[in-house]
């Protein structure tokens, strides 16, 4: 007898897989309660078949090959929550390998046709510059950050802050918490009236809006994302900020400036990657004045074993292109062996499991607009990469850390209180 798409599901998931899954040539597997999973056609088992694990299920899904029943796009945290916990594939048995072979078989098994909006493999990259090159660096940032300012805006809310925020209380709002994140690195850096400020990989410019709305400070922040420099430009003159801030669309390789007192760095070095650490942290040494601060606020693994991100998974080939991990630890040698002194490190994993579950309800209620503002595909991609970073969070899978650091003179003069005076 030939194994059916739906005993090949029993297999590998178990008849009581929590699911009911129904395959195009008929069959069913599962145990037929929750969510209903329908694979519709030949081309979804062949993206399930040629990239196993999530890039496939993500192919699939993307082109509406597999479609998710009783699932909210905007925010499939609980989807993904069963299928982590309760959705285990064991491994095919020897004597049933000879049915799976016939079944590839039957259904052939070919290049996938991939989404559009896919970025290109690795090696396809090369055409584009060497990693981190930075023709490559602006098609990487262009990718995820050029999807659209409306977009953005129905995701982020009123602040436009794309990065971790900070809750004072338990009960803060989201808003609430972007605010009290900028102010907290505004005290850690010790901002007065009069100093200085670089922001490098400034998004829309909450950062340097804030510390010169609240801190008296001149502010320079840098993006290679066009539409955030035009969003944040247009930002400062509708404040009446133009004449003490400048948001550049601009490298920050490219910044001439010096002798910035302070200088943060909030949601870039998961860009730059761990092997670019030395120079990327020589470079903000060069532009810091002695005794200034530097606060790097970034994602980072539970562990300094794992640096980068798999070249074939969901994250790199639909999110971040060129983005890599790793451990807190690792930021912190490097800092120091660039000359840095680190004063102060802190880990906000719970922060961001709350602010990217934020931004999910925020993509749900949104939903239909953002589909129609970005298309359905790029609006998927968004719910899965949001709702699975908030269950990356809450599980330690990865972590936020601010680390706080000085550039001590040459006789121990760090121009730094005995005691932290930022209050956490």
């Amino acid at each position: 007898m030939t194994m059916t798409i739906g005993q090949a599901f029993d297999t590998l998931f178990g008849p009581d897989a929590p699911v009911a899954f129904e395959a195009f040539d008929g069959s069913t597997g599962g145990s037929g309660e929750g969510y209903r999973v329908r694979l519709l056609n030949p081309e979804g088992l062949n993206y399930l078949i040629t990239a196993p694990g999530d890039l496939g299920l993500a192919r699939a899904y993307l082109q509406g090959d597999l479609v998710v029943e009783g699932l909210d796009e905007g925010d499939p945290y609980d989807f993904l929550v069963l299928m982590k916990d309760r959705l285990s594939m064991t491994r095919p048995a020897v004597h049933d390998v000879k049915d799976y072979v016939t079944l590839v078989r039957r259904y052939g098994l070919k290049p996938p046709t991939l989404p559009e909006i896919e970025t290109p493999s690795p090696v396809r990259r090369l055409a584009h510059g060497l990693r981190h090159g930075r023709r490559r660096d602006a098609d990487a940032i262009h990718h995820h950050y050029d999807v659209s300012n409306t977009f953005y805006e129905m995701l982020l809310g009123p602040s436009m802050a794309y990065t971790c925020a900070c809750y004072p209380t338990e009960d803060a709002t989201l808003e609430e918490a972007q605010e009290h994140k900028f102010d907290l690195v505004c005290k850690k850096l010790g901002l007065q009236p009069g100093m200085r400020l670089l922001d490098v990989g400034c998004g829309w410019g909450g950062m340097v809006m804030h510390a010169v709305k609240n801190y008296g400070v001149t502010a320079i922040g840098v993006t290679l994302s066009g539409e955030q420099a035009e969003w944040g430009a247009a930002k400062l003159r509708e404040e009446g900020l133009g004449d003490r801030a400048e948001i550049r669309h601009q490298d920050y390789r490219d910044v001439i400036e010096t002798g910035f007192d302070a200088i943060s760095s909030i949601g870039l070095t998961e860009h730059i990657g761990p092997k670019n650490y030395p120079s990327y942290f020589e470079f903000l040494a060069s532009h810091l004045r002695e005794r200034g601060r530097l606060l790097n606020h970034c994602i980072t693994r539970p562990d300094n074993q794992h640096a980068g991100i798999p070249s074939r998974g969901f994250i790199n080939r639909y999110v971040f292109p060129d983005g890599g991990l790793t451990g807190s630890g690792d930021i912190v040698r490097v800092m120091e062996d660039t000359g840095f002194e680190v004063q102060h490190q802190e880990n906000l994993r719970m922060h961001y499991a709350r602010t990217t579950r934020a931004w999910c309800k925020n993509l749900s209620a949104n939903w239909d607009k953002c589909v129609l503002e970005t298309g359905l595909q790029t609006a998927r991609v968004w719910g899965l990469y949001l709702a699975g970073s908030s269950l990356g969070f809450e599980r330690n899978e990865i972590q936020l850390h601010q680390v706080l650091a000085t550039r001590t003179d040459a006789l121990g003069d760090a121009s730094y209180p005995l005691r932290h005076t930022f209050g956490v």
